[in-house]
């Protein structure tokens, strides 16, 4: 198998591609991000995301079989795996739960937090270093939370609290991540990853059914298949293609660029979806989620600027700021820029 390796001659190129790739593949996440809370409207969200994690296998499996090593299909870190699909499949459940109640600009801001997350849980469960400059990216951050949730205000709802939810579990996942580290490809853990939460989401939506009386109030979590699915198949096979590309187009921006480069282009997730909430679906985000929005993203950038000027002196990889933070993304890390692309 032909391999190909960074050419430091065309770094500009390489550079420019990176940023294109992270920029299209954003544009992808929005795109269906908005498609998902169309179709929420007529069909459950145990269904979407089952359906989305079964198209991403059929385009993973025969892209990684044709590329070859470094990617590979079978895994010896499957019970990683199969943890993190758990908190994938649940933390987007709870994502997505949100979205007929909620703007696409204010659950997303609120999501954005993941990697503030990320950052306490590394602290806490890998024993990394949280200096007085990174507390203070932290409580910036932190605060944007909750002036974006306003927990106080008149229009607050419990449902605002699922967002952040998703971010805790996604950042947990992103912990797990680390156990596996650069020993498998991001197309290796993406079909893993989206391979056990399509296992996972079903099961989980018929027990949540059972106990818990849901088709009343949240009628996108009621369990079924709606005979409309038969009728519509080309729109439900572009939400995972949508979904898929984005992967994609991110692990490829990772691969061929730095991470201090393309990292901070992951947040024009959260423009994109606001002004595709305001034309789509006619949302006009509160001063409070504007606000809430600006401080996010500033802790964010700031951590991962940290993060990155660590690494300089350390040379171990960073977990904020190689991340990518798309939503519905299981890309865990940075890979090399020496190890081997089709």
């Amino acid at each position: 198998m032909a391999t190909l390796h960074v050419d430091t001659s065309k770094a500009p190129s390489r550079a420019l591609q990176g940023i294109l790739c992270v920029e299209i593949g954003m544009l992808f996440f929005v795109v269906q991000d908005a498609l998902m809370k169309s179709l929420l409207l007529t069909y459950p969200i145990w269904m979407l995301l089952f359906l989305r994690s079964v198209i991403s296998l059929l385009v993973l499996i025969p892209l990684i079989l044709y590329l070859g090593g470094p990617h590979r299909l079978r895994t010896p870190f499957t019970g990683i795996h199969m943890a993190r699909g758990a908190l994938f499949a649940t933390g987007f459940a709870m994502f997505y739960t949100a979205f007929p109640f909620m703007g696409l600009a204010e659950v997303t801001t609120i999501f954005f937090s993941a990697p503030l997350i990320t950052a306490v849980m590394a602290s806490v469960f890998l024993g990394e270093t949280i200096g007085p400059h990174r507390i203070g990216a932290l409580l910036v951050g932190f605060v944007g939370v909750v002036i974006a949730i306003n927990p106080t205000g008149d229009g607050f709802s419990w449902v605002a609290i699922l967002p952040l939810l998703c971010a805790v579990s996604y950042a947990a996942s992103q912990v797990l991540a680390r156990q596996i580290g650069e020993r498998e490809s991001s197309l290796t853990v993406g079909l893993h990853t989206l391979g056990w939460s399509g296992v996972i989401i079903l099961p989980a939506g018929w027990l949540v059914n059972q106990f818990v009386p849901v088709a009343t109030g949240f009628p996108h979590l009621a369990w079924g298949f709606p005979a409309q699915a038969l009728s519509e198949p080309l729109t439900l096979a572009l939400l995972g293609v949508l979904g898929m590309c984005g992967y994609i187009l991110l692990s490829r921006a990772y691969q061929v660029a730095s991470a201090s480069l393309v990292a901070p282009f992951d947040y024009t997730y959260l423009p994109l979806a606001t002004a595709l909430g305001y034309f789509v679906f006619n949302e006009v985000p509160g001063v409070n989620t504007l606000i809430g929005m600006a401080l996010i993203v500033a802790g964010g950038l700031y951590l991962g600027f940290r993060e990155l000027r660590a690494t300089r002196d350390t040379g171990e990889t960073p977990v904020v700021a190689e991340t990518v933070y798309a939503p519905a993304s299981p890309h865990p890390t940075q890979i090399p820029e020496d190890e081997s692309l089709k």
